[in-house]
């Protein structure tokens, strides 16, 4: 690499022309959803009596009709070529973390040897792709390769658009030859069924007619943008999307004016690209805006049912990354891709509905309001109970270096509920209900603004669960990672807590209702309260204080995924019928194979760095400073060669500190031990770090932190 590349790299981002959208007054109602097989192209390209089985079968209200397959494949076939797609192919999510897709041409052969276009029923129905070559933790084998995929009606096909053409996605659940789920989409499907059943069954309690049950869903996605000229300059960001090494700049986000800042040109032309984008899949996606750390942003997307959300964040990922390549710029998704400054998680917004009712809306009558309790308590037994297991579904090799650190959530799960919903749960528990502290308004104190209306709850960013008015905020899941891992649990664990309130309300006598359900609450309350924390949960008063509780603070990969493998776990999830014994060992196997791998991937390329690229240059920088200060000893020259000296003992120290690293951590990477190798990385790090400082400047061959920070 050489030296010279990282300053021409300066002045090619300092020239770069801000690429203008393809049009730059969208017609966002007029585009939206064009490029989705939703229920307005359903009824054009089917028979009124398919469209309306369909329709029904999307609206969770039937099942699949396969009788009706043939003729819903031929209509997406018409719908898809008519938009230019020549390709079709079932999109599915392996246990990676990411999508896949195998692509076919609509083209087959006719009885009489002909050519034509076709897509049958059963090609939309299912496929056939190698499970072998797919994460398994041991549920296939290479010589096991055969799996499928199912097309899963309710959430729409889609078509992607390439630089050439078009294909026809069909959103799909992965599963072995044997019927072992192979994805993250089945055992969410299972989850929602699990959570619908148990709502439906409580709400009978209350007297309630049946109405559909779902959740919602609205996925935060942070990010960061750096140019590609200095991306392609950085093997650590190329081969695992952070920087293993980086000085720490002077300015980075303690001015904390990045924070909702003016959004620069060619940023805010990349985020309308990528908004025109999503807006053609159909994905509402709404706020924009520059969040806390530099070069770091956010994007939000409108509540969408949780299914079809999660499909959607995969596709806002995919998205960012290609609208980004197209701008020159590269999208890190990683949980923390620099050191020091704020990293990026998935912030996940749920809530549980019945009909078109929220049921975490607050109601105007002691009969909602009674309701709403119910589930309150059972979300907080269910935290309580299961906050490692909710841990675990967050746990990642990137959201370890986030988890606690720069604005994150710690490794503890608490729930915080704010101070009117925490009094109102003290008088229940008391078993004196005087009321609820009243919402307010505030006088902002200027003639020109009208009081503002004040929520029932502040808002708390250092809580990783966290009450917001009508929904729990989860701030714990990573960035890079699927949401469907976070609300599997959460669906779960919920609808456990929702069954137990359930069996003991059926135990109660109809006079005794309130009374019982008032005296049931309580206990739920008084049992589980230690999970609530309305604090700082950023202090290590309350690391101390949550060790008191006995919470569990399960800060590394492999202690956060080991409840997996718990009794407790294995009987829950075989109970909703979610994950079988079997399937629980093999994403634990999956997980732990997967951080073991990306430590590995991380030692040896910062050992690649540090001794192929930074120990030349720091040697080189140490050779021309011994040269110089030989020169003005023999010169007789006194003045400056002090500092000279001084650099130069600095610099030599550094480079066999550097050389005394390198062995400890092959070593490390021999054994595969990744506490170790994360232990040298360190050390390295501090090493190489140091030497950023004193190397000439011009001669640093890794672009920066001051300037993959703030030059875009």
């Amino acid at each position: 690499m050489s030296n010279l590349n990282r300053l021409h790299a300066i002045n090619s981002v300092a020239e770069r022309k801000i690429l203008l959208s393809s049009t730059s007054t969208p017609d966002v109602l007029g585009h939206y959803a064009e490029d989705v097989f939703n229920e307005t192209a359903i009824q054009k390209y089917l028979s009124k009596e398919v469209s309306k089985k369909l329709l029904r079968v999307i609206a969770h209200l039937e099942p699949f009709d396969s009788s009706i397959a043939d003729e819903v494949a031929h209509g997406m076939k018409t719908w898809a070529m008519e938009r230019g797609a020549t390709h079709f192919t079932h999109w599915f999510q392996p246990l990676t973390g990411k999508t896949a897709e195998k692509h076919d041409a609509f083209l087959n052969r006719s009885s009489d040897g002909k050519i034509l276009m076709a897509f049958s029923g059963k090609n939309l129905i299912v496929s056939e792709p190698d499970a072998s070559s797919f994460p398994s933790g041991g549920l296939r084998c290479t010589f096991e390769a055969r799996g499928y995929t199912a097309w899963d009606p309710t959430s729409p096909v889609f078509i992607k658009r390439h630089a050439n053409g078009a294909t026809l996605l069909i959103p799909t659940i992965f599963c072995s030859y044997n019927g072992e789920v192979l994805d993250k989409k089945a055992p969410l499907l299972r989850s929602c069924q699990a959570i619908s059943k148990a709502t439906s069954k409580l709400m009978t309690h209350f007297g309630l007619p049946e109405k559909p049950v779902s959740n919602s869903l609205g996925a935060e996605q942070e990010y960061f943008l750096i140019d590609k000229h200095f991306y392609m300059q950085r093997p650590d960001l190329v081969q695992t999307g952070r920087t293993l090494f980086g000085a720490p700049p002077a300015k980075h986000q303690q001015l904390e004016d990045h924070y909702f800042g003016a959004i620069k040109p060619r940023i805010l032309a990349f985020m309308t690209d990528v908004e025109y984008e999503l807006w053609k899949l159909g994905i509402p996606a709404k706020t924009r805006h520059n969040e806390v750390a530099p070069a770091q942003f956010e994007l939000a997307p409108i509540y969408e049912e949780l299914n079809l959300a999660i499909d959607h964040n995969l596709l806002t990922m995919e998205v960012l990354k290609q609208v980004a390549d197209r701008h020159g710029l590269v999208c890190l998704l990683h949980e923390k891709p620099f050191m020091g400054i704020n990293g990026s998680g998935k912030h996940n917004n749920w809530t549980l509905n019945y009909g078109n009712k929220n049921l975490l809306e607050p109601g105007d009558t002691p009969h909602e309001n009674a309701i709403f309790l119910t589930i309150l308590c059972a979300i907080i037994r269910a935290i309580d109970l299961h906050s490692d297991i909710l841990r675990s579904a967050t746990a990642s090799a990137g959201n370890d270096h986030r988890l606690g650190a720069n604005e994150a959530p710690p490794a503890i799960i608490s729930i915080f509920l704010g101070e009117q919903l925490t009094d109102i749960i003290k008088q229940i528990e008391s078993g004196t209900v005087t009321g609820s502290k009243k919402s307010t308004s505030m006088l902002v104190g200027v003639d020109a603004i009208p009081s503002l209306p004040r929520d029932v709850t502040d808002r708390n960013r250092t809580s990783p669960f966290a009450f917001t008015g009508n929904k729990f905020e989860f701030r714990a899941p990573g960035s890079s990672e699927s949401c469907s891992d976070a609300n599997i649990c959460l669906n779960t664990i919920i609808a456990e807590s929702i069954d137990y309130i359930s069996a003991r309300l059926e135990q109660m006598d109809e006079k005794d209702f309130s009374s019982g359900l008032q005296k049931l609450l309580a206990s739920i309350i008084t049992k589980h309260k230690r999970i609530i924390f309305n604090g700082d949960s950023y202090t290590q008063e309350w690391e101390n204080e949550a060790n008191r509780r006995d919470l569990p603070n399960l800060k590394s990969t492999p202690l956060a995924i080991a409840p997996l493998l718990s009794e407790t776990c294995f009987k829950m999830f075989e109970k909703y019928n979610v994950f079988s014994r079997k399937e629980l060992n093999s994403r634990y196997e999956v997980y732990l194979s997967e951080y073991k791998r990306k430590i590995n991937i991380e030692g040896k390329v910062a050992l690649e760095i540090a001794r192929s690229i930074v120990f030349p240059v720091a040697a080189n920088e140490y050779q021309k400073l011994v040269s110089s200060y030989e020169a003005a000893r023999k010169s007789k020259i006194i003045q400056g060669t002090k500092g000279v000296l001084a650099t130069i003992n600095k610099i030599g120290e550094a480079l066999d500190l550097l050389t005394d690293h390198f062995i400890p951590l092959e070593n490390a990477l021999e054994k595969d031990d990744c506490v170790k190798i994360n232990t040298e990385m360190n050390n390295l790090r501090k090493v190489v770090d140091f030497l950023e400082t004193q190397v000439d400047d011009s001669k640093w061959p890794l672009p920066k932190y001051r300037e993959m920070l703030f030059i875009y």
